[in-house]
């Protein structure tokens, strides 16, 4: 597995470094001192975990992910406990309290271990199993998009829908939409793009258009055009 480690302090990284020396299936392909750093080593290297520190100066760890439009296991390294119900809260992959104990870094690195193994055995589209960060307010979440059943625009922004949850996107439908997998998330009208495999049921409606129901009881109008497209990405 490759391991970038993020964290403002040199001895915590040395830290990191050596208490993975033992696990020789992990590779440490870069460090990054803050998000700038982070965000530009993510761009160019291959990682499968990233170690991120929560407190940095400027932006902090919550802040890089929200950069990102995709991200790899997550593990929070932080000395202040007062973050673990906000890593929690994301649906962070593990978290760990400094000063990290071996024992713990071993329990995260097997569930990446797992998680990993399952990942490239039910291997899918890159689109469909890429997690993102979203946040809305105080509140954020890391969400895979397999979870996400509707995009709804709002003004200039996008809300994802997902489980009871609806936070806002800070990009454009559109934006969004040439970033997706059309086999999977289809254009039903101007303002929404619906997730196919959380279909429940499609039912007709007037001049050949149809009203879809999702699996959470929510419903999407289609227009009469777009209702012809999906009957011929559905083969209906």
């Amino acid at each position: 597995m490759n391991a970038l480690i993020v964290d403002d302090e040199r001895p915590a990284r040395s830290e990191l470094r050596r208490l993975l020396s033992a696990h020789t299936d992990v590779a440490i392909v870069g460090e990054a001192a803050d998000a700038d750093e982070a965000q530009a080593r993510l761009a160019e290297l291959p990682v499968d975990v990233l170690f991120l520190d929560v407190q940095m100066p400027g932006a902090s760890g919550f802040d890089l992910l929200e950069r990102l439009e995709t991200l790899p296991l997550v593990i929070f390294t932080t000395a202040y406990d007062e973050y673990a119900v906000k890593a929690f809260e994301v649906n962070a992959f593990d978290y760990l309290m400094k000063p990290i104990r071996p024992e713990r870094l071993e329990a995260a690195l097997e569930k990446a271990r797992l998680t990993r193994n399952a990942s490239r055995a039910g291997a899918q589209k890159r689109s469909w199993s890429d997690r993102v960060f979203l946040r809305d307010g105080d509140r954020c979440w890391i969400v895979a998009l397999a979870d996400i059943e509707l995009f709804e625009a709002d003004g200039n922004y996008t809300r994802a829908f997902f489980r009871s949850e609806r936070p806002m996107v800070r990009t454009p439908l559109q934006s969004l939409e040439d970033r997706l997998d059309p086999a999977v998330f289809f254009r039903a009208s101007r303002r929404h793009i619906l997730n196919l495999r959380h279909v429940d049921s499609i039912d007709d409606g007037i001049d050949e258009s149809y009203t879809v129901r999702l699996r959470s009881g929510r419903t999407v109008s289609i227009s009469r055009r777009q209702s012809r497209r999906l009957r011929e990405t559905l083969s209906l």
